[in-house]
């Protein structure tokens, strides 16, 4: 592929940005603004979690079929009207006045967040022409990473001037712009025009739902919902595989699964994902419960990751258009994998320099794989498959995100918060399986 012209392309990247970034800090900063939100609106705190849960589980129900809906449609044509829809529902989002009120917005901006996500591979393989793939992919991931990184920050200081519903406000200039700038800019695809596969869409749906929340729910100690999700979600999985096996273009996209370096690359992608989610979770607790560190300092010691991979990934990015990602990605969770170990070390007599350091070699070796591991999986699929491959890269970061969270909540559940440094090793050896099955792409042929 050519990509854009230069000019149009700056744009339609500008656009780009902007989107994914409002869809990933509105995953963040809700989390903040929960006490805020519970308070005002008279509601438990129990309750309204589902102010995260609901925007959770649109993304996770809707990747999928969003994505085979890209393919057959345009990319454009998912994406613009899945951003129009975000924007609509953050204003509703900010207008709600009742808890009940503020989940079904969140649901319906959630929505818009999944065509986004969803969409954001194909629409940057789009603009850039293969030979900036990587370095343009390695752009792309310091976007995502310093978006999640600033989110709690964003949320703290709108909280410190103003109500919450500024935090879904600010979401509607931006998003207008990167609406204004995509419609002239962004490149635009046909789609190969099949016909809809609603049975498998809704299948999709109950799948990664099911299991998703299911695995959350079991953790949480809610033994008999969470069973009944995750047999709902391997029932949806068994009955959509029997019905995508030999469908040339499926909506769960087996046919793509079967490509060698594509299946190792996914898999790399679920491990490593669960590694580092582990991690983020459980170091607040290692931090604050055995270093005895307040919430602030917690809070601007773990920055230095997010901050290392911003800096690791376009050079791993720039590095990826001429060397294999089964060579850079081993690289890369080895320094991860030893950043882990070493976190796992820490105790009470440990400065805020060793805490830097290390958060910073996890960043780093994170950032040196994901860059060089997502060019793979966006280029080894036909770029008719863009929408498919994008939402496998989506759905496997939701897996291996969700498979961490649900390992440290079990751990907790076990064992106590002072289980934190076991975890931290165990995430430690889980990186370094992601090393060796990054490895093994080395022995099989890119497509």
């Amino acid at each position: 592929m050519d990509g854009l012209p230069t000019p149009r392309r700056y744009w339609a990247i500008i656009s780009i940005w902007l989107a994914i970034s409002m869809a990933v800090l509105d995953s963040s900063i809700a989390n903040v603004a929960l006490p805020t939100i519970a308070a005002e609106l008279r509601a438990t705190a129990a309750d309204s979690i589902w102010v995260v849960n609901a925007y959770q589980l649109a993304i996770t129900a809707l990747l999928l079929p969003l994505a085979a809906l890209g393919d057959r449609i345009g990319y454009a044509r998912v994406y613009l009207p899945g951003l129009a829809l975000f924007v609509l529902g953050s204003v509703a989002c900010a207008l709600a006045t009742s808890l009940s009120g503020l989940i079904a917005a969140r649901m319906f901006q959630g929505i818009g967040a999944a065509a986004v996500m969803s969409m954001n591979a194909a629409m940057v393989r789009g603009t850039y022409p293969a030979r900036l793939l990587g370095r343009a992919i390695g752009f792309n991931a310091l976007v995502l990473s310093m978006s999640a990184a600033a989110g709690p920050a964003v949320a703290a200081v709108v909280l410190s001037v103003g109500p919450w519903p500024w935090l879904f406000l600010m979401n509607v200039p931006l998003g207008l712009a990167a609406i204004a700038i995509g419609v002239r800019a962004l490149p635009r695809s046909t789609g190969h025009g099949g016909s809809p596969n609603y049975l498998s869409a809704a299948l999709s749906a109950v799948m990664l739902s099911g299991l998703v929340f299911g695995a959350e729910t079991l953790a949480r100690g809610n033994a008999p919902s969470g069973t009944a999700m995750l047999v709902a979600g391997l029932v949806a999985g068994i009955l959509l595989v029997r019905r995508d096996w030999t469908r040339p273009m499926p909506l769960l996209p087996l046919d793509l699964l079967r490509i060698p370096v594509l299946s190792l690359s996914i898999a790399t992608s679920v491990i490593t994902f669960g590694a580092q989610m582990l991690a983020l979770v459980a170091l607040p607790f290692t931090m604050q419960s055995l270093l005895g560190r307040s919430v602030l300092a917690t809070g601007f010691l773990m920055m230095a990751w997010p901050i290392a991979v911003g800096v690791s990934a376009p050079l791993a990015g720039r590095l990826a258009d001429h060397y294999r990602a089964g060579l850079l990605g081993g690289i890369g969770l080895v320094v991860f994998a030893t950043g882990l170990a070493a976190l796992s070390l820490l105790d009470s007599s440990s400065t805020n320099a060793d805490v830097l350091w290390r958060m910073a070699l996890c960043g780093a070796g994170f950032g040196f794989f994901q860059s060089p591991n997502n060019r793979t999986i966006v280029t080894a699929a036909p770029a008719s498959r863009s929408g498919a491959t994008g939402g496998l890269l989506a759905t496997a970061r939701l897996l291996g995100q969700t498979s961490g969270a649900v390992a440290v909540a079990a751990g907790f559940h076990q064992f106590g918060v002072g289980s934190s440094p076991a975890l931290l090793r165990i995430a430690a050896v889980t990186g370094l399986a992601a090393a060796v099955i990054s490895v093994l792409r080395l022995r099989v042929a890119n497509p």
